[in-house]
């Protein structure tokens, strides 16, 4: 696991990088944390993903906060105060900055010898899912396939909404929804589908039988085994075939 920090327009992002074991270069990938950030967790995952072939880069998207204390994802929402500072943290990673943070992610793995090619994956899991689609349809040129794991707000009357990036995008498009979970419904999807479809964007969008926070380990309860593995398998198979 490589730990360094990347320039961006609004300052210096620290990530960590991870790889398989062996010389490469490998297809690259963008980790997007969920809510709670950067942390160990997510470098387990960039791991796991990693010792399947690829290079795995994990940023911290709320590097303009400075050095910020970690949030405790299972108890944070329940107290006012740490919920209105992730709310605030949340809320300062726009589509303009996950559009700008992004291209300099991409010269970044670009740059690296563990790396090959000039296009790439994004995943991501929760608002981290949502930025993987909002990325895929802003930086479309560097993008060959995104996925999204319990992501919120892909399809919504907002204006930053992905689904209205469809027409932008030219990745294949994965999304994986929870069944409990408000942030991504029936209706959502249908609209996301809707749009991706009109776009001609190869795309699917499935529901898992569990709750949002699914495929990560330190979501407590809501954490489902089961599901993790589905989607791991479904990582596996998808960037198999669009990264090669």
């Amino acid at each position: 696991m490589i730990t360094d920090t990347i320039t961006t327009a609004d300052g210096t992002c620290p990530v960590t990088l991870a790889t398989p074991e062996g010389d490469g270069p490998w297809p690259g990938v963008v980790l997007y944390p969920d809510a709670a950030g950067r942390r160990p967790v997510m470098e387990q995952m960039a791991q796991q993903l990693a010792d399947d072939g690829y290079a795995v880069l994990v940023p911290d998207v709320y590097y303009r906060s400075g050095d910020w204390a970690p949030f405790d994802i299972n108890t944070a929402f329940g107290d006012p105060a740490e919920r209105d500072r992730l709310m605030s943290m949340m809320g300062s990673v726009t589509p303009d900055r996950m559009a700008s943070d992004a291209q300099a992610f991409f010269d970044y793995l670009e740059s690296r010898p563990e790396v090959r090619g000039t296009t790439f994956g994004t995943t991501g899991y929760c608002m981290g899912g949502r930025t993987s689609l909002v990325v895929a349809g802003r930086v479309p040129d560097r993008v060959a396939a995104a996925m999204s794991f319990h992501g919120g707000g892909l399809a919504t009357d907002d204006p930053g909404s992905p689904h209205l990036l469809a027409d932008q995008m030219q990745a294949a498009v994965y999304v994986a929804g929870a069944e409990n979970d408000k942030s991504f419904t029936p209706e959502s999807a249908t609209l996301l589908d809707e749009a991706l479809t009109a776009a001609g964007v190869e795309h699917t969008i499935e529901f898992y039988p569990a709750g949002h926070g699914f495929a990560v380990a330190d979501h407590g309860d809501v954490y489902d085994p089961a599901a993790a593995e589905r989607h791991w398998t479904a990582m596996r198979k998808f960037f198999g075939a669009t990264l090669g």
